[in-house]
């Protein structure tokens, strides 16, 4: 059984989706939520599941290894991105190689990058005229949105679509396969 610690910034529907699809299963479970923002719903979920949970702190996670031993003391194995928005320092990446995902609401590489999260994506897919969005999960490296693509779906844009539904959208895509995605790659660790 592997342990994951899920990293997550906001309200936390993908870590629930995670929970969810893990709690029966014998390749992991999500033993940690970490997160770096201060009444996030991700907290109340780590709460209501009884997951232990840590809120992490900008200057130690960008510049010491305090954060790296404590996943470490966790022992934990895995870890997965789910709507965090800091970029993940070498120190972390190199400590847990190929075993960092993360999920992007675009196909990369559009719309990646410093500042291509939510809501900001899903405005400049429909800027562009795109006629397709989706996910890409993909490993994570030193930089934003560039390790190797692990999988990507797509879901079609009409000209009626908005930013809103455009999300809507992406977010089915996100719930149907990450947990999938993250319970099959345990299988390989």
């Amino acid at each position: 059984m592997k342990n994951i610690a899920i990293f997550a910034s906001g309200a936390g529907s993908n870590a629930q989706k995670i929970i969810d699809h893990l709690r029966n299963s014998d390749k992991g479970r999500v033993s940690l939520i970490v997160c770096n923002k201060a009444g996030a719903g991700v907290l109340q979920i780590a709460e209501r599941e009884g997951i232990p949970a840590i809120l992490i702190e900008k200057e130690p996670f960008f510049h010491s290894d305090i954060y790296v031993q404590l996943l470490k003391e966790q022992q934990i194995d895995f870890v997965v991105l789910a709507g965090f928005l800091w970029k993940i320092p070498a120190n972390l990446v190199q400590a847990f190689p190929n075993r960092i995902i993360n999920i992007h609401p675009a196909l990369l590489p559009k719309f990646g990058g410093k500042g291509m999260y939510g809501h900001f994506v899903h405005e400049a897919v429909i800027a562009a005229g795109e006629k397709e969005s989706g996910i890409t999960i993909h490993y994570v490296n030193e930089k934003y949105d560039d390790g190797e693509t692990i999988l990507q779906e797509r879901c079609i844009i009409t000209p009626e679509d908005t930013p809103e539904t455009v999300a809507k959208k992406v977010q089915a895509l996100e719930h149907q396969w990450f947990p999938v995605i993250v319970e099959r790659l345990l299988t390989s660790l």
